[in-house]
């Protein structure tokens, strides 16, 4: 199978590895450039639990001054991953998507207990730190990575791309969405898509790439890649 993956090469490497160990073609178009955004000095001791929806706002965060006990809510797999390797004892992950998330700090923090801070990118798809608040949460956002669209690929890529095209794609987010679909019209292969199965994150994610004829169209949560290969 023709598997095409598009998240940055640090955020995906491990599953290049394991895709290829399984007899599968990858092939890699990165969509999104991430960079680090300088933020405020923060007091982490005034918080008591911490919040992060993408394992890059966990990359990112100056941790070292910061209690590894404090209370640790993620989003996924991947971001919990990521929060244990900088020394984060204290997790808990959610399933993957920022409504599961929202519903685990409800569950799991009460608003009495004091004040959360949550770490993110510039760009979010849902406005998890204002939906707390609406629930009486005292909670600080801070931005501290954001993403730009990648314009730069590789023509002799793009030309192999479109003679042997992927029989899946993953999408990871409404961002990477648009950008996918941007390098579909500039590259004018509206039309190749018809045997690629496209697999997003959301509903969100893959409306945005609707107007292209797809085989199959699935949701997923990060992790379930893998499971995904089964289906189809």
């Amino acid at each position: 199978m023709h598997i095409l993956l598009t998240r940055p090469l640090e955020n995906c490497s491990e599953m290049i590895v394991k895709f290829k160990s399984l007899g599968h073609q990858v092939s890699h178009l990165p969509l999104l450039n991430i960079d680090k955004v300088n933020y405020e000095e923060i007091n982490f001791s005034e918080y008591k639990g911490i919040i992060f929806t993408s394992a890059n706002a966990v990359k990112f965060l100056e941790y070292r001054k910061i209690d590894k006990q404090i209370l640790c809510f993620c989003v996924g797999i991947a971001t919990e991953k990521q929060a244990r390797s900088i020394g984060f004892q204290n997790v808990i992950a959610a399933e993957g998507n920022v409504e599961n998330l929202k519903e685990l700090v409800l569950q799991n923090f009460d608003k009495k207990n004091g004040k959360l801070i949550y770490i993110s990118g510039e760009t979010i798809s849902v406005d998890l730190d204002q939906q707390l608040v609406g629930e009486g949460y005292n909670i600080k956002r801070i931005v501290n990575y954001r993403t730009t669209h990648n314009q730069n690929f590789d023509e002799n890529f793009v030309k192999e791309l479109k003679l042997n095209m992927p029989d899946m794609v993953y999408v990871y987010s409404q961002n990477s969405a648009l950008s996918f679909l941007n390098f579909i019209k500039i590259h004018q292969s509206e039309s190749l898509w018809m045997d690629t199965n496209l697999m997003c994150i959301s509903e969100k994610t893959s409306s945005i790439l609707n107007e292209i004829k797809w085989k199959k169209i699935f949701l997923f949560n990060p992790g379930e890649e893998e499971f995904l290969l089964y289906k189809i």
